[in-house]
C-alpha cells in the first residue's frame, strides 16, 4: 500500500495516473477514499475506488450498472465428468442462457423481488415488465458465466454481471435529475441522503440489488441443473453498490464501484481474465485492512482499453473500421493452452488485456487470505459484435 497526498491508500504498480486523478477529485467530497489494486480509470470514480461520505450517497459512484457483482457456486459434480462433457455442456449454456445486450430470457423467471413496494417509485415503475423478462440475461462486455475446477478438483460455476436494463436505467434517471455531468473526468454526483432524490435513489438501488442477486441465483442454478448436480455452498456479492457501515465508530454510506466488501471473516469471488484463475477469498484483520474500508480488488484489472484491444467497429453494420492489437487468433491461443472451452466472447476480453491476478491479489496480501483457487475450464461470453452498454 502506497498513502499519495499523504491521505489516499492505493494498492497496485504501477498506478494509473488517470485513476489517481479522478480519486483525488473524489476525496474533494468525501470523508475517505482507497483505490484498489484493479484500479482504472472510469466514469466520474475510478474502477477500484472506494467512496465513504456521511449522510450522503453518490449515484456516480455505483455507476451506471448498479449492483453488479459475482457469484460461485459449489456442486457436487464430477470433475472428471464435466472435462470429457465440457464441450456439450458449453454448448448446452450457451443455448439455455441469454448473453448480450437487450436479450430477453428464454424462461419466464417468477420472483417475490416482483412484489416490492419499490417498483412504484420512478424510473422502476416504467420497466417492470422489460425487467421481468430480462432477469437472468447475462449481458456484455466482461460478464461471464464460467465453470472451474478448484485445487481439491472439485467443480464451481462462477458467473458476473448486474442489474442489467434495469441498474442502468435507475443510474441514468437519477444521474439527470441530480444534474449530474455526462463526462468521465467529472465531479461526482453526490446527493443528501435525507432528501428526496437522495432517499428514491437509495430505494432505487436497493431494488436493483434484489434484482441482480436474482439474476446471479437464477444463472447459477440453471447452469447446476445442466450439469446435473446440486449446490453445496456459495459465496455471492456486489461490487458496484452503497453500504451503510461503522468506520471508527462513525456511519458512512461506503460506495464501491469495482471492489468487493473484505471483511474479516467474509467470503468474496474474485474472477480473473478467461485464460488466468479466479479465487475464492476472505477478508482478514489488519492496519491496511481499516485502511481499505475492509475492501478489496474485484477482479484482475485492466491493461489495455477495448478499442484498442479490437480496434474500431461500426455496431450498426458490424463492419471493422480500423484493427486492434489482439487478433481472434491470439487470443484462442492463449485460451487453448490454458485448456478452457470458450463460447462467445471478443477480442477486448482476451487474457492479453488484463493484468494476472495472483500478481494483483499480492499488493493486498496483508488484508485478504485465498480459500480456494479456481481454474477455469469453461468460458461462455457475449459474442465479438456485442457492444458493452454501460459506461463503467
Amino acid at each position: 500500500m502506497q498513502l499519495i497526498d499523504n491521505t489516499i491508500p492505493v494498492w497496485g504498480d504501477p498506478i494509473d495516473e488517470e485513476a489517481l486523478k479522478q480519486i483525488r477529485v473524489c476525496a474533494r467530497s468525501a470523508e475517505k477514499v482507497a483505490l484498489m489494486g484493479d484500479h482504472h480509470k472510469g466514469y466520474a470514480v475510478p474502477i477500484g475506488g472506494v467512496v465513504a461520505y456521511k449522510g450522503r450517497i453518490s449515484p456516480s459512484g455505483v455507476g451506471y450498472d448498479i449492483a453488479c457483482g459475482n457469484k460461485a457456486v459449489l456442486l457436487d459434480a464430477d470433475v472428471n465428468d464435466v472435462r470429457a462433457n465440457i464441450s456439450t455442456i458449453m454448448d448446452d449454456i450457451w443455448k439455455a442462457i441469454s448473453f448480450g445486450m437487450g436479450r430477453k430470457n428464454n424462461e419466464r423467471v417468477e420472483h417475490t423481488l416482483f412484489d416490492d413496494d419499490a417498483w412504484k417509485l420512478r424510473p422502476s415503475n416504467g420497466i417492470k415488465d422489460k425487467a421481468r423478462n430480462q432477469l437472468g440475461t447475462v449481458g456484455s462486455g466482461n460478464h461471464y458465466v464460467d465453470i472451474f475446477a478448484d485445487e481439491q478438483n472439485r467443480v464451481w460455476v462462477g458467473v458476473h454481471f448486474g442489474s442489467r436494463g434495469l441498474g442502468h436505467t435507475i443510474a441514468s434517471y437519477f444521474l439527470e435529475k441530480g444534474g449530474a455531468k455526462d463526462a468521465m473526468d467529472a465531479e461526482p454526483l453526490v446527493i443528501d441522503e435525507a432528501s428526496a432524490l437522495g432517499a428514491d435513489y437509495l430505494e432505487g438501488m436497493r431494488l436493483a440489488g434484489l434484482y441482480a442477486y436474482a439474476g446471479r441465483d437464477w444463472v447459477c442454478q440453471k447452469v447446476a441443473s445442466i450439469l446435473g448436480a446440486k449446490v453445496l455452498d456459495e459465496v455471492h456479492n456486489h461490487h458496484n453498490f452503497a453500504w451503510k457501515e461503522a468506520h471508527g465508530g462513525e456511519d458512512y454510506w461506503v460506495v464501491r464501484k469495482g471492489a468487493t466488501p473484505a471483511f474479516p471473516g467474509q467470503r468474496g469471488f474474485v474472477g480473473g481474465s478467461m485464460g488466468d484463475i479466479s479465487v475464492i477469498l476472505e477478508g482478514v484483520e489488519s492496519e491496511e485492512s481499516i485502511h481499505s474500508l475492509y475492501s478489496t480488488i474485484h477482479g484482475a484489472g485492466r491493461v489495455m482499453s477495448r478499442t484498442k484491444a479490437r480496434g474500431k467497429i461500426n455496431y450498426r453494420t458490424k463492419e471493422l473500421i480500423s484493427p486492434g492489437l489482439i487478433s481472434r487468433e491470439m487470443m484462442q491461443e492463449w485460451v487453448q493452452a490454458s485448456k478452457v472451452e470458450l463460447r462467445g466472447a471478443g477480442t477486448d476480453e482476451s487474457p492479453h488485456c488484463y493484468k494476472r491476478l495472483p500478481e494483483v491479489l499480492e499488493h493486498h496480501a496483508a488484508t485478504i487470505r485465498i480459500l480456494h483457487t479456481l481454474t477455469p475450464i469453461g468460458v461462455a461470453m457475449a459474442g465479438e459484435d456485442e457492444k458493452d452498454p454501460y459506461k463503467d
